[in-house]
């Protein structure tokens, strides 16, 4: 099917004379014309990053957007904005079905193509525009045909991953035999899943997969767990002078409650061979540069660790990679352990923004915990008014309680660390010279960024 997409925009880049490029909705690259002649300069850096990098830059989409293309149904003219990279003009003829749009021709101007009647403000088109958008029309046709072709492999691998054990055979035999029909597997062939988090499910209508070799099939599904936004530094953290001792007085907290479920999409992908997750890094990195990937932080929320030493601020999206399988009944552990993964890879930037299953450490053990309330010792020191002394105290556990270590990692003095530690003993009741309470507070708070 991609390669009459190939066709069709290359019957546009003729009628016009201009070379045409393909993306869908979401601004990833199907299909490019060839650009003929010898001036470099129609290759501007927008069209040169889409077929290089196959997607557009966020200003790119931003200024493309500003002018309505999401809901156009006659051929719009885009000007240049050199500060997105835009140095030529456009037209955009928006791809549509039955009132959906499902992606956008562009058709870079050269200058040729300036006073070319485009049907607006009550003009009929010129024939070439007409001719143009009956073709989009037609490429429209295919990305919905392939959308809903998408849609059902996508339900049937919701049903799959959502069903109770007793319904999961049955399930997986009923996806088994739509990949079958469709052409994209055979039976036995090793897969994965990807799990990005948190992804964006407003957009309901159907959109076709990006083509990216592998990926046979995509679903939304809450997550059993997700990100949390971490708490703003108090007004009550005054540290004192270096060369103060320990000490300082107790605040009082409210006990969070625990972070609410977030939408998170899995990804089907085939692997080439066992052991060899290449397909799936792939597709995670696509994924992670789709708009609906990642979420902005709450609003009057500041991420913990936003100043300096460790941890650094959370990505706005990771992605997660389960063990491959040749089994389809064992994808709902495969799902499992992809989510584990990319709630790992969001609490703990090191890991990410893509990780495996298999490399996230202690974090398998603390993600198979339930999403409950902290530990009663711990809720206090999670409050948003000290944010930074929950901060400091994960460090100083990181570093195996060296002092000099971790004084280092945070910029602060040690008499600082000395103090800020003094505090979180107050706060939490628990004495950091035992082993058992530095265990119960490293877990706790590693636990309550997931």
């Amino acid at each position: 099917m991609r390669g009459d997409y190939q066709q069709l925009v290359d019957e546009i880049s003729a009628a016009l004379g201009a070379p045409a490029t393909l993306e869908d909705r979401d601004f990833g690259l199907i299909a490019f014309g060839a650009h003929e002649g010898d001036d470099d300069e129609v290759m501007d850096p927008v069209r040169t990053r889409s077929i290089l990098q196959r997607r557009s830059s966020a200003a790119v989409r931003a200024w493309f957007e500003a002018f309505g293309i999401a809901r156009a149904k006659t051929a719009l003219r885009i000007p240049p904005d050199p500060a997105a990279g835009v140095f030529r003009g456009r037209i955009c003829l928006p791809v549509r079905h039955r009132g959906i749009v499902h992606g956008y021709v562009w058709l870079l101007d050269d200058g040729h193509l300036t006073d070319l009647e485009l049907g607006t403000r009550g003009a009929p088109p010129d024939p070439r525009i007409a001719q143009a958008m009956e073709t989009a029309a037609r490429i429209g046709a295919l990305l919905a045909d392939e959308a809903r072709a998408g849609a059902e492999l996508g339900d049937l691998l919701r049903e799959l991953l959502l069903a109770a054990p007793d319904g999961q055979p049955a399930a997986a035999a009923a996806l088994r035999d739509a990949l079958r029909d469709s052409l994209r597997f055979t039976p036995g062939a090793p897969l994965t899943l990807v799990a990005v988090l948190p992804w964006d499910t407003s957009d309901t209508d159907a959109a076709p997969l990006p083509s990216l070799p592998g990926l046979l099939a995509a679903c939304s599904l809450p997550a059993g767990g997700g990100p949390a936004d971490g708490p703003a530094v108090g007004a009550d953290e005054a540290e004192p002078a270096a060369g103060a001792g320990r000490g300082g007085r107790t605040g009082s907290a409210t006990r969070p409650q625990p972070a609410a479920p977030v939408p998170a999409l899995a990804a089907l992908v085939r692997l080439r061979a066992s052991g060899a997750p290449g397909p799936a890094h792939t597709v995670a990195e696509h994924l992670l540069r789709s708009p609906r990937a990642g979420a902005a932080p709450a609003e009057g929320k500041a991420p913990r660790g936003s100043g300096s030493g460790h941890p650094a601020p959370p990505r706005p999206g990771a992605a997660g990679i389960g063990a491959g399988t040749r089994e389809l009944t064992d994808l709902p552990a495969t799902w499992r352990e992809a989510l584990d993964a990319a709630r790992a890879a969001h609490a703990e930037p090191r890991l990410g923004p893509i990780t495996q299953w298999d490399a996230i450490g202690p974090y398998r053990m603390l993600t198979a915990l339930p999403a409950t309330a902290p530990d009663p010792a711990i809720g206090p020191l999670l409050a948003p008014a000290h944010a930074e002394l929950a901060r400091t105290a994960e460090v100083f556990l990181d570093c195996a309680g060296q002092a000099s270590r971790t004084a280092q990692a945070l910029g602060i003095h040690r008499q600082t660390l000395y103090y800020r530690l003094g505090r979180v003993e107050k706060l939490t009741g628990l004495d950091l010279d035992d082993g058992e309470h530095r265990l119960l507070l490293h877990m706790a708070l590693k636990a309550a960024r997931l």
